[in-house]
């Protein structure tokens, strides 16, 4: 690769070792890195539209000059709105941005704008159109006598126009020139990185000629074949990304293969009979055809990495006991980790019930323990008399020592880091790993973020559970609500009642305590009501939790601490206040503590009625659908992959511009390829050529440091 290339980005003129340093944060180091970061829209800035040629309910790239500019207060909002006009040598627009007193002082009359959004009537002031929350981007400070053009460089003007997403304090418009700089000095240095007969089975372009295509595609380009990233040259990128992500996955699972475990005995009459004594209720056909595909993983010589997925109470944890039965059984020691500690708890508390017959010992971990508590339960995970230990994060700290561990079981594994999971096995000798989620994930993005993972699926609930009726109601209902609530009380049932905030803020979103004070003395004096939030201490939280269960609070009021895990099937109804705030998967994850038993269960939703966008989207939804997997492909588009998994932070979608829901079928060619290449020993050579061209950002980037 070109020592340029190569080279780190502080070296950049424009960039210096303050924004070297928040660059490096969000894993660019290189100038070659930089050059993967790629638009995420375009501008035809070839010609911008006239103001008076705007018609509202459309959207426009208008070129102006600031003429004015206010941040104002409206009396039932907190937040300042930013009022501002802008014209051009047609007429003048007004622009409004919600939220946006923080533009004030930063855009001032004589500033010329590039702005992008859409068009509308005021709602104040019918014959006024104005641009409400547009992109804009900062030309100059001031209007120039030699022209429109002449203040702005040929990377804004007078071309299609790459827009980039800033990147801490590097803007679009400095991305935008560094870049162009960085191609125009090595553009014909840039190295294939794709093997020549891939490239030419998918007619894809080279690597130069992508990247020069789009970051500064030519003037006769289709706009709209570039901002639905389906040129060649966005087709040749987005494969790219496929391609080595998963031939990371595929070397890490080689490597996983190639790994001795611990074979475990399935095929015998005592572990049957053991498995048989556990079991509340006859299993489902999907979970008897799930544990078949794990014991065939028990009984392997390798160790077993399988995801079980299924929607909320649909079996998932007595199918992963059933499989503790196996280890336990064949002298293994099992460890569960769950994310919250009231979840560990809760499956404590399962796990004892459930392998009572058995007689395993069964064993608590979590940080809230008192420490004499802790020492002994250290003692017995350390010595083998602990058979079952369910825990939180306390798991993998350094004083657990294990006796045997041959299973391990993460629950809630979008919760965790892929780090966090491989600490708990190096606990144990290549112990067996089944990792749970209760958010149904489409088999494309199961690919991408559990790629590494074997899969299975519970498709099926079990017997005798009635579906969820869910209700969309607004504040002036909730009376009514509390009525209906008061009504399954008296029938002896239990409810929730959930806020999204612990304590009254700044939003004007009602807080969990001060509700639970006004219920209590208010709405339901009579009854008796509990509590739960994550501040409280571990055991307040699992006393709470433990009475609610015996049936001696008629009411928890909660936050969504409550979202994953608790199970108590005497619980029929459930009110969320502030529905609107909630997330799609969250909402569906609350719901799923109801409809746990037999009884017709309620969940309603406080919302106002005049919401619009994602947020009556998700309510209308939650109102038309129970099932899990339609809910998470809908929760999927409005957020994005990375935000619904929660993997930022770890780095297991690091994606630039490819997207599994958008490019699935490229996904699909990519991993193909990819396996197939992974698993050839005589291209080893070539792998570890291309993957030492991408330098070691890349590397450490797609997990690729074992290829090759």
């Amino acid at each position: 690769m070109s020592t340029l290339l190569n080279s780190e980005i502080s070296r950049l003129r424009g960039i210096g070792p303050q924004r070297a340093a928040l660059l490096a944060e969000r894993g660019f180091h290189t100038v070659a890195d930089l050059l993967s970061y790629l638009p995420f829209r375009y501008e035809d800035r070839i010609r911008f539209t006239p103001i008076a040629e705007v018609v509202p309910g459309n959207t426009y790239t208008i070129q102006a000059e600031v003429t004015s500019g206010a941040a104002i207060r409206f009396a039932r909002d907190r937040k300042r709105m930013f009022l501002m006009k802008v014209r051009d040598s047609s007429g003048i627009l007004s622009v409004r941005f919600f939220y946006g007193a923080y533009l004030e002082g930063r855009l001032k009359p004589g500033m010329r704008l590039v702005l992008h959004g859409k068009v509308d009537m005021d709602p104040f002031r019918t014959a006024r159109r104005e641009m409400v929350n547009p992109q804009f981007e900062v030309l100059s400070n001031s209007s120039s006598s030699a022209g429109d053009e002449a203040s702005a460089d040929s990377t804004e003007v007078g071309r299609i126009v790459p827009i980039y997403e800033a990147i801490g304090g590097v803007n679009s418009r400095l991305l935008r020139r560094i870049i162009y700089a960085v191609l125009r000095d090595v553009g014909s240095q840039i190295p294939e990185t794709l093997p020549e007969e891939i490239r030419k089975r998918y007619a894809l372009p080279s690597r130069r000629e992508a990247l020069m295509y789009v970051h500064f595609p030519p003037a006769n380009e289709n706009l709209e074949l570039l901002n639905s990233f389906r040129s060649p040259a966005h087709v040749r990128m987005i494969f790219e990304e496929f391609f080595f992500f998963q031939l990371g996955i595929a070397a890490r699972r080689k490597e996983e293969r190639a790994q001795t475990g611990i074979p475990l005995r399935v095929r015998d009459d005592k572990i049957r009979a053991a498995i048989k004594r556990i079991l509340p209720f006859k299993p489902t056909a999907a979970q008897k055809k799930v544990l078949a595909e794990i014991a065939a993983n028990l009984e392997g010589p390798s160790p077993m990495n399988r995801l079980l997925e299924g929607d909320v109470g649909s079996g998932k944890t007595i199918v992963a006991f059933e499989a503790a039965v196996i280890a336990i059984e064949n002298g293994c020691q099992v460890a569960l980790m769950a994310p919250t500690e009231i979840l560990a708890v809760q499956h404590y508390l399962s796990a004892r019930r459930t392998f009572a017959p058995a007689g395993y010992k069964v064993e608590l971990l979590i940080s809230g323990m008192k420490r004499s508590e802790k020492l002994a339960a250290l003692e017995r995970i350390r010595t083998g008399e602990a058979q079952f230990i369910a825990g939180t994060h306390a798991l993998i700290e350094d004083p657990v020592e294990f006796s045997r561990l041959g299973l391990v079981i993460v629950d809630e594994q979008h919760r965790f880091g892929v780090l966090q999971r491989k600490r708990l096995m190096e606990k144990g000798a290549s112990p067996h790993v089944l990792v749970m989620t209760a958010t149904p994930i489409p088999r494309t993005l199961a690919l991408t973020v559990y790629g590494d993972l074997d899969i299975s699926v519970i498709d099926e609930m079990p017997p005798g559970r009635t579906p969820v009726s869910t209700r969309w109601l607004d504040e002036a209902q909730l009376p009514g609500a509390w009525e209906s609530l008061r009504r399954e009380i008296a029938r002896g049932r239990q409810a929730y009642v959930l806020y999204p905030v612990i304590e009254e803020s700044k939003q004007e979103l009602k807080a969990a305590t001060a509700e639970y004070e006004r219920l209590s003395r208010d709405v339901f004096p009579q009854l008796k009501l509990g509590l739960l939030h994550g501040r409280l201490p571990s055991e307040e939280k699992e006393e709470v939790m433990e009475r609610f269960r015996r049936r001696e609070l008629h009411i928890l009021v909660a936050t969504t601490v409550i979202e994953v895990g608790v199970d108590v099937p005497n619980a029929t109804v459930m009110v969320i206040e502030h529905a609107d705030r909630f997330g799609l998967a969250q909402l569906h994850q609350l719901r799923g503590r109801i409809g746990r038993g037999s009884e017709k269960s309620v969940c309603v939703l406080i919302a106002p009625k005049n919401i619009t966008g994602d947020a009556r989207e998700r309510i209308e939804t939650m109102v038309a659908t129970t099932n899990g997997f339609e809910i998470a492909e809908r929760d999927l588009k409005q957020r994005g992959p990375g935000e619904f998994f929660g993997t930022r932070q770890h780095g297991d979608l690091s994606f630039h511009v490819a997207h599994p829901l958008r490019d699935h079928k490229l996904l699909e060619l990519a991993r193909t390829e990819a396996f197939a290449i992974a698993q050839n020993p005589a291209r080893a050579k070539e792998l570890h050529q291309l993957t030492a061209q991408l330098g070691p950002a890349w590397q450490k980037r797609y997990q690729l440091a074992a290829v090759g």
